[in-house]
């Protein structure tokens, strides 16, 4: 192991973990033992940091396995799924188009794909690309996310289904962030280039930027090999889960990459959209992607911790003022992997996470990097503060256990397995369908095998649902049989708890028996 003794040397902690020494006072070995300590205090199965400063990477650092149970560790080239922040490199295509002359930012989205309609048509025909890149078309946050999630939709089947996702706010009036409408706007730069979204990213972005490890389907990992393993987390403990493929899906969250090459994505950025010789984004095009098109409010009657005065969302990143200076970020969420991309464009500063798990220190490293580099005083332990919030929010999450204690025991449904089995629709996403088989009842979803279960009867007329798979984002379920005075069923609601992925908006119907 070689020591750190002048500027420009290299450290090599490990075989997975590489530190670069630039023109900075930032002790780059003190960060890494911090981050180590910070994977075992969070009992995250790997870790995966990248920070890049003045146009280089100067450190990289790589904690923990790729896989809980075995050994193999990751590095720098590791690919992770970096989910919603693909997001940015949607937004960026868009502005090549408008640079370009086949889009306009206030092109109505109807221009471009007519079957498009949300929950009113005036709003239908208004709603702008800007709008659906700014998350303001009135929709909930994560809203409709039931209707793509593991469903093998094309996208346009997707967007088709979009008018059913109930209002949240008013028209350009408050802040959903929406999948559904970044999955528009892929299928909008599908439309006007001809080409695939995946296309787009490899031919305008990846292939410019020399993002040679990046790929935009799971399909290749084992091609590229050298990938981590998503772990979903149940009763405290990390499980191995299987990857999902959100090919068709990915201008929403696509993007599977490793630190080096992110790192080449942030360099990019702060650079103002020129790599080389080439100038891919023009002035425009940059400001208009960093200004915030979508604010949220920050309480100015108190003290925050970095002295915020704005935040807001702006096309594909989140804006906000760090200690001061402009930061530009955003972070992503895949079933078994948490990662973050922050950019500090003042300081000419960035910072990306990515975590294999779902209890993830993604802000916990990014803050601490970036007051390290900022020289931020006093300093902040933001792992262990952090963490103590996480946990202690974790423990006020009552809504499984509090569900399970209400279950009334001994008591029967009013209606028959056999009456319950049945085809059913949901105008949201499509046809769900319940059989009987060998005295169990089964339900399986048109067009989402992965969510098949068993159900098992819970108390009344409610049924646990049982799921063949374990899921990264919900576990505990059931479903309610709802009948009319003659005890014949017409309906179900489903009672999924979770932070991201609403059953409860399917409301499907009896359709046959």
């Amino acid at each position: 192991m070689k020591k750190l003794l002048l500027l420009f040397t290299v450290l090599l902690i490990s075989t997975t973990n590489i530190l670069s020494q630039t023109d900075t006072t930032v002790d780059l070995k003190k960060l890494d033992e911090y981050y180590a300590k910070m994977t075992k205090d969070w009992d995250i199965p790997s870790v995966s940091i990248g920070i890049v400063k003045d146009g280089q990477l100067v450190f990289s650092g790589s904690y923990g396995v790729k896989e809980k149970g075995k050994n193999e560790k990751p590095d720098e080239n590791t690919l992770y799924a970096i989910a919603s922040n693909s997001k940015a490199f949607t937004a960026t295509i868009i502005g090549m188009l408008v640079q370009e002359g086949k889009l306009n930012w206030e092109d109505k989205v109807k221009k471009h794909l007519p079957y498009f309609a949300l929950y009113d048509p005036w709003v239908s025909n208004e709603v702008t690309i800007r709008d659906i890149l700014s998350h303001r078309v009135g929709l909930g946050t994560f809203s409709g996310d039931v209707i793509w999630y593991k469903a093998n939709l094309t996208s346009e089947e997707i967007i088709k289904r979009v008018k059913y996702i109930p209002k949240a706010h008013g028209f350009r009036s408050g802040f959903g962030y929406s999948n559904v409408m970044y999955i528009t706007a892929g299928e909008i730069i599908k439309k006007v280039t001809g080409k695939s979204w995946g296309q787009n990213v490899q031919e305008r972005i990846l292939d410019p930027l020399g993002m040679d490890r990046t790929i935009t389907s799971y399909k290749k990992l084992d091609i590229k090999k050298n990938y981590a393993t998503p772990h979903g987390r149940e009763k405290d403990i990390n499980i191995p889960i299987d990857w999902v493929d959100w090919e068709e899906i990915g201008a929403m969250g696509g993007i599977i990459s490793s630190v080096k090459d992110v790192s080449k994505w942030m360099i990019f950025n702060l650079n103002n959209g020129r790599v080389g010789k080439d100038t891919l984004l023009t002035k425009n095009t940059r400001n208009i992607i960093w200004t915030p098109h979508n604010n949220y409010t920050v309480d100015h009657t108190s003290k925050n911790d970095f002295n915020k005065h704005f935040s807001g969302y702006g096309l594909g990143w989140g804006l906000s003022d760090y200690r001061g200076k402009l930061k530009a970020s955003h972070t992503g969420g895949f079933d078994g992997m948490i990662t973050a991309v922050t950019l500090i464009p003042d300081e000419n500063l960035g910072v990306v996470v990515l975590t294999n798990g779902m209890k993830s220190p993604i802000t916990a490293a990014t803050y601490y990097a970036l007051d390290q580099f900022l020289d931020a005083k006093p300093v902040t332990n933001w792992s262990s503060k952090l963490l103590e919030k996480t946990n202690n929010n974790n423990k006020k999450d009552t809504r499984i256990s509090e569900r399970k204690e209400k279950r009334v025991l001994n008591t029967k449904p009013s209606v028959t397995p056999t009456q319950i089995a049945g085809n059913y629709k949901s105008d949201i996403y499509g046809e769900i369908k319940i059989s009987l088989e060998k005295d169990q009842l089964r339900i399986k979803f048109e067009h989402t095998p992965d969510l098949s279960a068993t159900l098992k009867h819970w108390h009344h007329d409610v049924w646990e649902i049982v799921w063949d798979q374990k899921h990264a984002w919900f576990s505990f379920g059931t479903v309610k049989f709802n009948t009319d005075n003659n005890l014949n069923i017409k309906s179900m609601d489903f009672d999924v708890p979770n932070n991201d992925i609403f059953f409860e908006e399917l409301k499907p119907y009896r359709v046959s028996e």
